[in-house]
């Protein structure tokens, strides 16, 4: 919510600077909540209630309605979201998984029939996927042109080569000198790309500071500090 607020804000203060550039506008106020911010990027759900009176209800990994699209465990305990959905999509991962049977099932050959026996076909296919490790489980729905994808914990995604070569891994200097790696800069401009100035204070850094502002002694502040009020 936090970082989509965010967001929210710099678009609204974009779109007020263009107003004022373009349209001789003044300045005004943008308002942005966290809720609103969140309640923009839902989709369909207000007019699918509104129309229909259909509520959406939590489905995990799944899409609901359209199958087999899930996320499934391998024999390493690895995730992979597998997306077999599409009628001749959902044929070659049959034969992948070595379940011709399901792929000929009348009942099968469309959406709207596999959408109503999802579990039965998510349990075929997880059946599959456990008895192999995640790379082999990409490797051969590659090789099929099922589309597929390894669900990343944060060490892939710092080892992940197309991260990397699109520069979002940065590092940076603590104060003590220990170099740490944060997220890369989204978007990427093509003529004024960005660069990390600062990498943010030290917990404490601006204590003192702050506390001056506020007519704060060095004796009080230094009182504070030792009994643990501040750092």
């Amino acid at each position: 919510g936090d970082s989509l607020a965010s967001l929210h804000a710099v678009i609204g203060a974009l779109m007020s600077i263009v107003n004022i550039k373009t349209n001789n506008g003044n300045g005004q106020i943008v308002d942005v909540s966290l809720a609103e911010s969140v309640f923009n990027i839902m989709e369909s759900v207000v007019p699918e209630y509104d129309l229909h009176g259909f509520i959406r209800e939590r489905s995990g990994g799944s899409l609901p309605g359209i199958a087999p699209s899930n996320t499934y465990r391998t024999k390493d305990n690895a995730f992979v979201v597998i997306a077999g959905n599409s009628d001749p999509i959902f044929k070659r991962l049959m034969h992948v998984i070595g379940r011709e049977d399901l792929a000929n099932r009348p009942e099968f050959e469309h959406n709207d029939g596999r959408a109503q026996q999802s579990d039965l076909l998510d349990a075929a296919i997880e059946s599959w996927s456990r008895q192999h490790s995640i790379d082999e489980v990409l490797q051969q729905l590659e090789q099929a042109e099922v589309p597929s994808g390894r669900i990343y914990s944060v060490a892939d995604m710092v080892n992940d080569p197309h991260f990397n070569a699109r520069d979002m891994l940065l590092s940076t200097e603590l104060p003590d000198g220990q170099v740490v790696k944060m997220p890369g800069i989204v978007p990427k401009l093509s003529e004024t790309p960005g660069q990390v100035k600062w990498r943010g204070p030290e917990l404490g850094e601006h204590t003192e500071s702050v506390l001056k502002q506020y007519g704060y002694q060095a004796e009080e502040i230094e009182s504070l500090r030792v009994s643990g009020v501040v750092q």
